[in-house]
């Protein structure tokens, strides 16, 4: 995939743009993960307040979306190109496919909330790439790592127990998280 750019935005050289890009598409890569993981939550999640969860992950899936979109369309306003085809997200991703098929609740979200951890993670490491080269940039990924941070709480009050302990601290694997928030 060529995301060199051929021309950039007034301000910025191509070098500085080119940089941009790579921080921008490896969230945009991420955040096609994240969007396609969350549905895929919606659809298999089972057990003691489904309805709540299972309604709470269409508004993060339609956001993520927008995020997708607003990445994209910032690296193609950048001279880069975006490409979002399913054969290139696989290749361009660095970790697994999420782990947990039809399950609980408490399962699922405490699985997600390590997936919402790697991505916010990687939204911080863009966001200083992003700071060295293009403001807009940064500004767009801080803005969008706020609403996730958010989507990230939303989840973790499920997990939280009274006295403020958090089920899933110290898992390292999706299927860890799980069966520690299964457990709680």
């Amino acid at each position: 995939m060529s995301t060199n750019a051929k021309f950039t935005v007034p301000g910025l050289n191509e070098k500085e743009a080119d940089a941009a890009v790579q921080a921008l598409d490896g969230r945009m890569v991420a955040l096609i993960d994240l969007a396609l993981t969350l549905k895929h939550i919606h659809w298999n999640v089972v057990g003691p307040n489904f309805i709540g969860v299972h309604e709470m992950l269409d508004p993060q899936v339609e956001a993520v979306n927008g995020m997708v979109d607003n990445l994209a369309e910032r690296i193609a306003t950048l001279g880069g190109v975006p490409v979002g085809t399913p054969g290139s997200i696989a290749e361009r991703r660095n970790w697994s496919d999420y782990s947990i098929g039809k399950g609980l609740v408490t399962e699922h979200l405490g699985a997600l909330d390590l997936v919402y951890s790697g991505v916010n993670e990687g939204h911080r490491d863009a966001i200083a790439k992003a700071a060295k080269v293009d403001p807009v940039s940064e500004d767009m990924l801080i803005a969008q790592l706020a609403d996730l941070e958010l989507f990230q709480w939303f989840v973790r009050a499920h997990l939280e127990s009274s006295d403020g302990k958090l089920a899933t601290v110290g898992a390292s694997t999706e299927e860890e998280a799980a069966k520690k928030a299964a457990n709680q």
